[in-house]
């Protein structure tokens, strides 16, 4: 087996000093333009690549950060696509700065060792609560973290997370101007400062707004998940609650919805409009394809990795980065809502 070319190769070869070779790889020290070019040449020739696990314990980083979920509350991280596209925009933009991701789901238990084990160089936190357990590990960790979709009153704490409060309104009025009346939420657990929390307040304003009672009976917060949208369909299709549309506080939820309906004998959208929220990939793809309230999910995951390369910076003062990015969403029109046939 041949052996790998190793730092002192490169040296020999070029009839320099390893601290040469090792000031031309990370562009430091002073070294010669023609000696530069030697050893650059040479390190063509070998195929010469440092080895990262080295160079991570002399700078001890290691160039790895985790996207962490704490208290999965939709469910299994492989049922939700959702975190599968929030991970790939976080990826990419990782990815332009030689770091690794990994995806992490937790629960309250969860002692956050892996930080150190895995000597992280930064966080990405999904859905943390205020005043929960997992928020004040996560801040004695000491490491660079950027929280998405938290909601947390902190000024210090570097956030990003969608206008939910406008996508639950937006979403609502859309059923609205098609006639709908009875409008199901199905929400999730709600647990104030949440994500679904921000959204239900949105589908309140816009029922005030349009002069409809608010009804706790249409509020239903089984998981928002295949599962969970799944069981709702028997809760939509009593006959007696009079639901004409309901709005899924996710995609995967109304998903399941539409498979539910179905096998009670209820079609979309000619007995009920259904409705979900993020625009996932497979949304184009459904029978009917799916309107939603649709965010960039590639892009939050791109904001949330920029924003952890700078607090990761060096010589950059924590007053500089920002605090709280607030990215816009928007309704996205397609055939699973109609009007209401009274």
């Amino acid at each position: 087996m041949q052996q790998r070319t190793t730092i002192k190769d490169v040296a020999r070869v070029a009839n320099v000093s390893i601290a040469t070779v090792s000031n031309v790889l990370n562009g430091t020290g002073r070294v010669a333009p023609e000696t530069m070019k030697r050893v650059q040449k040479v390190i063509e020739e070998l195929q010469f690549s440092p080895s990262t696990s080295a160079r991570n314990l002399k700078d001890k980083k290691s160039q790895l950060i985790a996207v962490v979920v704490p208290f999965l509350e939709k469910g299994r991280l492989q049922d939700n696509p959702f975190y599968w596209q929030l991970v790939s925009g976080i990826e990419e933009g990782a990815r332009n700065h030689a770091l690794q991701v990994i995806l992490i789901g937790v629960d309250e238990q969860e002692t956050f060792s892996f930080v150190h084990e895995r000597h992280l160089d930064g966080l990405i936190v999904v859905g943390v609560f205020e005043g929960s357990s997992a928020l004040e590990k996560i801040r004695s960790l000491q490491i660079p973290t950027v929280y998405m979709d938290s909601y947390l009153s902190d000024p210090s704490l570097v956030q990003v997370y969608l206008d939910d409060e406008l996508g639950g309104y937006i979403g609502t009025k859309h059923l609205i101007a098609l006639g709908h009346r009875r409008i199901a939420v199905l929400t999730g657990k709600l647990i104030e400062g949440g994500v679904t929390f921000k959204r239900w307040q949105g589908y309140r304003r816009a029922l005030e707004e349009a002069g409809i009672p608010y009804l706790e009976e249409l509020v239903i917060e089984e998981p928002t998940s295949p599962l969970g949208g799944y069981h709702s369909a028997q809760i939509v299709g009593d006959a007696s609650k009079r639901i004409s549309a309901v709005f899924a506080f996710s995609d995967v939820a109304a998903m399941g919805l539409i498979k539910g309906l179905h096998e009670i004998g209820l079609t979309v959208p000619n007995d009920v409009s259904v409705m979900g929220y993020d625009d996932i990939f497979y949304c184009d793809y459904m029978i009917p394809a799916l309107t939603t309230v649709r965010q960039d999910i590639v892009q939050k995951g791109q904001t949330a990795v920029n924003l952890l390369l700078r607090l990761q910076e060096e010589g950059v003062d924590a007053n500089e980065v920002d605090r709280r990015v607030v990215l816009p969403v928007n309704l996205k029109v397609r055939q699973s809502t109609a009007p209401w046939r009274g």
